[in-house]
């Protein structure tokens, strides 16, 4: 049996978790093969014993080299066949821990709200529930009542009925794509989307890389499904090419995720000329292309990845940022063969997407609801985000006029996580840089802002107006990191 002791560690920050830190030694000299290979075997062994638990933190490769009078270079290997198991992860500021093999490893990085009626929330990024949506909807709710509605209480088709797929072909067409109906599947929002094309593209083991700061639903994907995410590296205009050329070069990836428009969280729009030379790298590697456009309506000017290259690109998006996030209506395009796989991921997850939400999101597109929805979200962005140019004034951030949040980079002395906390104490919470980081690269001390949830203009001004009072502020009030 593998030895080791446990020592609690409380961690003050955004959401003061506790962090088991374990000194656990491996017993390998009974195991035979090699020796990275035992300890990645007995490392499966404490956990499937239940002697090692989600969350446990294990010792650095160079402790546990000594410990076991072996190189670090072996004990690098291990982890590595541990981490392509789906045993391990690592994360900068929390080392190598042991994962959730049912959900997102690490303990949450939002912040926990108060229990406050005034409590403005701007760490999660989603559209105003006060626009002209409830009214749409509700409308077309009363149009179907009076129609035979037999047909969308029965099991249909796994990839959607006809009539829904060509709803979706259609929306897919105002960005551009020559979108065919039989490779559309409908699926429940873009994330479920996410989901069924990296179940149709990938194994346990698999690598999928993403851009280094990301949207954090494909880190609780990846965890679940077992593939591992790799960073790559970002500057102004989204994804590094060189970064990406050198990531395909050494990890053989899968698939590549990225949202080229209106990134999550940077806000950055990829210009032309860099989704060009994005598409160009992949197609040589036969790496497939996973493009979330979920903001893409916004931004109609842009070009989409699989407008470019349609044969190795994974087309989602959803109606969640245009009418309604609880719509949990979405659309996937791709290849005849992806859109096998992902029909076979849709039966065996949920056997189809509900078909009556799917006839409320056919008739908002064909009445052009969903653009009278996508332009009220457009206004209000605009009116939000120079709410935002004003009250943060001053101090430095990314944004686009049309974008639903702000990328807020700290200034000195404050630090992301003691920001987060001070600014949650005060009733508004944000979201920290470390919630959307890939990889062992150097997280920047920023935080994502959202703009477009409060319903009311003055909410949105009393919570910028508090986070620019803790920027003035020193941050010796915090709780000290441990």
């Amino acid at each position: 049996m593998s030895r080791f002791v446990t020592i609690s560690l409380t961690q003050y920050g955004v959401n003061n978790y506790i962090v088991s830190m374990t000194t656990w030694q491996p017993e390998i000299e009974t195991r035979p093969g090699p020796r990275y290979i035992a300890i990645a075997d007995s490392l499966a062994a404490d956990i499937s014993a239940g002697r090692l638990k989600p969350g446990d933190r294990l010792p650095t490769h160079r402790d546990l080299a000594w410990k076991l009078h072996l190189t670090v270079g072996t004990i690098t290997r291990a982890y590595a066949e541990a981490e392509r198991r789906g045993l391990i992860a690592g994360e900068v500021g929390r080392g190598t821990y042991i994962r959730d093999r049912l959900g997102d490893a690490p303990p949450p990085l939002m912040p926990t709200p108060p229990t406050t009626d005034d409590y403005v929330d701007l760490s999660r990024n989603l559209p105003s529930a006060s626009g002209p949506a409830a009214a749409m909807v509700a409308k077309h709710l009363a149009d179907i009542a009076q129609s035979d509605i037999q047909p969308l209480l029965g099991y249909t088709s796994n990839q959607g009925l006809p009539a829904h797929r060509e709803a979706g072909a259609e929306w897919l067409r105002r960005r551009g794509l020559n979108a065919d109906p039989a490779r559309v599947a409908v699926t429940s929002g873009a994330q479920n989307a996410m989901m069924l094309a990296i179940a149709a593209l990938c194994r346990p083991g698999d690598v999928v890389l993403v851009e280094a700061l990301t949207f954090y639903g494909i880190k609780s994907i990846a965890n679940l499904l077992g593939v591992r995410p790799i960073g790559i590296e970002m500057d102004d205009d989204g994804l590094l090419p060189d970064a990406l050329e050198a990531a395909c070069r050494q990890h053989a990836p899968k698939a590549l995720y990225a949202l080229p428009t209106f990134q999550n969280p940077t806000t950055t729009i990829m210009p032309l000329e860099r989704r060009k030379a994005i598409v160009e790298i992949c197609r040589r590697h036969g790496v497939t292309i996973i493009e979330d456009d979920i903001y893409g309506s916004f931004d109609p000017a842009s070009t989409p990845l699989a407008v470019l290259a349609p044969d190795i690109t994974v087309f989602l998006t959803s109606l969640s940022k245009t009418v309604a996030p609880g719509l949990r209506l979405g659309y996937l395009h791709g290849s005849d063969a992806i859109i096998q796989r992902a029909t076979a991921a849709i039966r065996a997850a949920t056997f189809m997407t509900t078909p009556m939400v799917a006839e409320i999101a056919t008739r908002l597109i064909r009445s052009g609801d969903a653009d009278k929805a996508a332009a009220y979200q457009t206004e209000l962005a605009e009116r939000r985000q120079k709410l935002a140019s004003q009250i943060l004034h001053g101090y430095e951030f990314r944004s686009h006029p049309r974008a639903f949040h702000i990328w807020l980079k700290m200034p000195e002395p404050w630090r992301r996580e003691e920001f987060t906390e001070t600014a949650r104490r005060r009733g508004v919470g944000v979201a920290p840089a470390n919630a959307f980081a890939v990889g062992r690269a150097p997280v920047p001390h920023a935080v994502r802002i959202a703009l477009t949830q409060p319903d009311h203009d003055a909410d949105l001004e009393r919570a910028l107006s508090t986070l620019a009072e803790i920027l003035q502020d020193s941050p010796e009030g915090a709780l000290p990191m441990v």
